[in-house]
């Protein structure tokens, strides 16, 4: 692959009993991602992690390894990190879709760098790169009601009236990780941020 690769990965937890959670946004994003582009994940070579090599923004457009790890969320950095090393792409082309309690339900924010505000996805990135400086793309699930563990929120399914609005929500998203890869990051922070 050029040297112009990114790689873009969705966070989430494997198996049928999370595929819906809120917690599972990374993958879910990532599935409209790779309807767009006409990918299909496989196995990848370190074993860790089934990769799409695709073309985003049409042919022509950016060459990208859309991705997900085998592992659980708190043990995405491994994966992801093989990914990087296996096609040779800096962290400062790499793209992490993932929830995030402090935005609204369906709200987008888009960044470079910082801390994982106690994502544990994020955090074991870092730890597997050795920096935070990637991009974010944060897709809003809002605070639980009441008081109601986060840790157990975020491992629940959409409620319904959020499942009412979750496709629209996802296809901006990946229209967010689109502008983002295509004309930056003020671009899309522009175009996305509420």
């Amino acid at each position: 692959m050029p040297a112009d690769v990114w790689v873009i990965a969705g966070l989430g937890n494997p198996g049928p009993g999370y595929a819906q959670t809120r917690h599972n946004v990374g993958y879910l994003v990532t599935d409209e991602l790779l309807d767009r582009t006409g990918g299909s994940l496989r196995q990848q070579k370190s074993g860790r992690a089934v990769a799409a090599e695709v073309w985003v923004n049409g042919p022509g457009g950016q060459r990208a390894v859309l991705m997900r790890g085998h592992g659980y969320m708190n043990e995405s950095g491994g994966p992801v990190s093989a990914v990087l090393a296996y096609y040779k792409v800096a962290p400062d082309r790499l793209v992490v879709i993932h929830d995030e309690l402090d935005i609204p339900y369906g709200d987008l924010r888009v960044k470079f760098g910082g801390g994982d505000n106690g994502h544990n996805g994020l955090r074991s990135i870092r730890q597997s790169l050795g920096t935070g400086d990637f991009f974010r793309v944060r897709f809003g699930i809002g605070r639980p009601p009441g008081r109601q563990d986060p840790a157990e929120f975020v491992l629940k399914p959409f409620g319904a009236t959020e499942r009412r609005e979750l496709d629209l929500h996802l296809s901006r998203a990946a229209d967010c990780v689109e502008t983002l890869i295509a004309s930056g990051l003020t671009s899309a922070q522009n175009t996305f941020h509420g």
